[in-house]
């Protein structure tokens, strides 16, 4: 598929594509026109890589970490360094307290709306409805 396909099916601008190709996290090749030219599992590639990033992974750990990320996983590590692996033990314990924020704050909203429900049971159904 062509740079416009992989942007609108994985929401990422055309600029930030060529980034992360720059950056060795997705591959493309080339065609006799030159055009960048991607496989399906880039969509998935790059859907993993906006969430390593949005989870605060800067891109030279998640460049060393993504073939691991893989299935089958071949877990390549000869240039892991002490600092990141103490780097990834961070990230991991950071993700695993927003993870339980995040459930935290969906338990109370689902809460929330099942006391608005049992209190406005009409109104509730109606914008259910539309």
């Amino acid at each position: 598929m062509r740079i416009g396909e992989l942007a609108e099916r994985t929401g990422t601008s055309r600029r930030l594509l060529r980034y992360y190709e720059e950056q060795g996290l997705i591959i493309a090749s080339r065609g006799a026109n030159g055009y960048r030219d991607y496989d399906e599992p880039t969509v998935d590639r790059v859907i993993q890589v906006r969430g390593l990033l949005d989870a605060g992974l800067p891109t030279r750990i998640i460049k060393q970490i993504l073939p691991c990320l893989d299935k089958p996983r071949a877990i390549y590590f000869p240039d892991a360094t002490p600092e990141m692996i103490a780097t990834l033990e961070e990230e991991r314990d950071r993700m695993a307290r927003r993870a339980e924020c995040l459930l935290r704050n969906r338990d109370a909203i689902a809460e929330y709306l099942d006391a608005v429900r049992a209190y406005h049971p009409a109104q509730c159904h109606a914008s259910e409805v539309r």
